[in-house]
């Protein structure tokens, strides 16, 4: 995102998903960027099966609570396809 000029932030907001009867905070979720000119969050998750089924849980419930956040959630196919899309090596 340096490279081009892309405003970024790593882990600015945490977002309370699911409290208690009492209001505390039992689940919450940080996305791993922000791209404010894009006001745009950014997800990136890895190939095991367990992490990406909990991560999509918890967007699920963020797009649920906070339907006007913008999020994109990418996974290792994605960033892979990127790599080489750009001539990179992963």
């Amino acid at each position: 995102m340096d490279f081009y000029q892309i405003r970024w932030e790593y882990e600015p907001t945490t977002f309370p998903l699911v409290w208690d009867e009492n209001g505390s905070v039992l689940e919450s979720f940080t996305p791993d960027f922000y791209l404010p000119d894009l006001d745009l969050y950014i997800e990136l998750t890895t190939l095991k099966q367990s992490l990406v089924t909990k991560k999509n849980r918890k967007i699920r419930l963020l797009r649920q609570h906070y339907p006007h956040i913008n999020i994109k959630i990418f996974y290792g196919r994605d960033y892979r396809s990127l790599l080489l899309k750009f001539g990179l090596q992963g």
